[in-house]
């Protein structure tokens, strides 16, 4: 009996989590539904078990950040490696003759905002270490700057995914295995993708590389989310 009533309890829990994910207060939401997945995680569980799909509708939303293969073209690599981890699909569109990519996310609602907020938080922290690169070496010309910046934004974004990589392990102790929804997959159908690929690993800074790389491993934008709230 005593099993039964802590299961009707950790059940219940998660079902008023899931349901304060639908408040109006983003920070109050997204802390809700990150705490209820991890104890869906702790009791293999899964959102399947709490919600009708078919009442979910996939989404396509922009950022409201670029790239280009001249300026950040590490934001690319960042997008798929965040995407992925929070079962959505990166997506980049740009006009006619236009060098400028902006990115964006195709994926159910609650988690296409959670994406976007975990991604806008990577690049964040990576622009504020760029800044500090730009002025520590504002000595010298700007193409080797852009080396030094490139490469310290490439190593971050492998760090992310070597990061995700060690979550993904401890998650699925658990049971626990996020994967890129049929639905989600389904909505990306028809859509262009571009080979986008820029010339930063030809000039590559092993140093900053380095430094990004260690950086990256140690991101951690579940606390961020959390504290905010």
């Amino acid at each position: 009996m005593s099993d039964y009533r802590n299961a009707a309890d950790y059940r219940e829990k998660i079902k008023k989590l899931l349901a304060l994910a639908e408040s109006h207060n983003e920070h109050e939401a997204r802390a809700a539904l990150l705490k209820a997945r991890q104890l869906m995680a702790e009791h293999k569980l899964s959102e399947l078990d709490f919600q009708d799909l078919n009442n979910r509708e996939v989404k396509k939303i922009q950022t409201g950040i670029t790239a280009s293969k001249r300026k950040n073209p590490w934001i690319i690599d960042l997008s798929n490696v965040i995407g992925e981890n929070y079962c959505c699909k990166a997506y980049w569109s740009h006009g006619k003759r236009e060098q400028t990519r902006h990115i964006g996310f195709v994926g159910f609602e609650d988690d296409v905002e959670i994406c976007i907020t975990v991604f806008r938080y990577a690049v964040d922290c990576v622009l504020s270490e760029i800044k500090r690169i730009k002025e520590k070496n504002s000595c010298y010309d700007n193409r080797y700057v852009t080396e030094l910046c490139n490469s310290y934004g490439l190593g971050f974004a492998v760090g992310v995914l070597q990061a995700f990589r060690k979550q993904k392990e401890e998650n699925e102790k658990y049971g626990l295995v996020l994967v890129v929804p049929k639905e989600v997959l389904d909505g990306c159908k028809g859509m262009k993708k571009e080979n986008f690929r820029a010339n930063v690993e030809e000039n590559i800074s092993r140093r900053e590389y380095e430094r990004g790389f260690v950086n990256g491993k140690a991101f951690n934008p579940h606390e961020r989310i959390i504290t905010s709230a």
